[in-house]
């Protein structure tokens, strides 16, 4: 039988993600100065709506790195990490409990090869399996959220996993974030260090056989 109710809901929230990027609802989230400004006059209410709409900005696929580099200008290096991440966070999990209540029977039949995979790889140890996906400097964002929530895994392993792997991240593109916004050359100098030192250490964790097997089951890629 069709379930029209799950359906509709999933229909909603696609079309609520087209409007949002297509009237420019967003934005505001490329703007540090705005952000920082929203922030500073709108005290806990304004963070409060900030995470949300961090939350769905990349919970729908947008950039993580972005909304790091602007709360690290509105908030500081530390501050803005930690924002950052919090509202990725939130996204992901978004993101998982509409894949596993709204598409999980559609997704299991489209990539069912995918679903067993990843299922098998990750069957025991998947917090620190999930916290190497988010650390490999290859896969999509939105593409393991959904995968994870359509699998078998369970919710706290994920989001743990998820929000410690976020972490190294947010902190350089913070950092960046934050130097540009007190014009401090210390702070771009350590982004920039921090960036190099992850791009390596990514570099060789893929070159690893179970990393390049990790990463290969939440890729985009059919």
């Amino acid at each position: 039988m069709f379930d029209w109710p799950r359906w509709l809901l999933f229909a909603a929230l696609v079309l609520a993600g087209y409007l949002a990027f297509h009237n420019g609802w967003f934005d505001f989230i490329s703007n540090g100065r705005q952000v920082a400004g929203y922030l500073h006059s709108h005290g806990v209410e304004g963070f409060i709506a900030m995470m949300l709409a961090g939350a769905v900005f990349t919970g729908i696929g947008a950039p993580r790195q972005l909304l790091a580099f602007v709360l690290g200008f509105a908030l500081g290096a530390i501050n803005g990490a930690l924002a950052a991440t919090l509202a990725t966070a939130i996204g992901a999990t978004g993101c998982f409990f509409s894949a596993r209540w709204l598409l999980r029977r559609f997704l299991t039949n489209r990539f069912d090869r995918r679903m067993r995979e990843f299922d098998n790889l990750f069957r025991e140890q998947a917090l620190l399996k999930m916290l190497f996906v988010r650390l490999l400097p290859v896969g999509s964002n939105l593409a393991t959220n959904l995968v994870a929530g359509c699998s078998g895994i369970r919710f706290l392993p994920f989001l743990a996993g998820s929000t410690i792997g976020f972490l190294p991240q947010m902190l350089v593109f913070a950092l960046a974030g934050a130097g540009m916004g007190t014009a401090d050359e210390h702070q771009l100098a350590m982004s920039v260090a921090l960036f190099i030192l992850a791009s390596i250490m990514g570099a060789l964790l893929y070159h690893n056989q179970r990393a390049r097997a990790l990463a290969s089951s939440v890729s985009d890629h059919p």
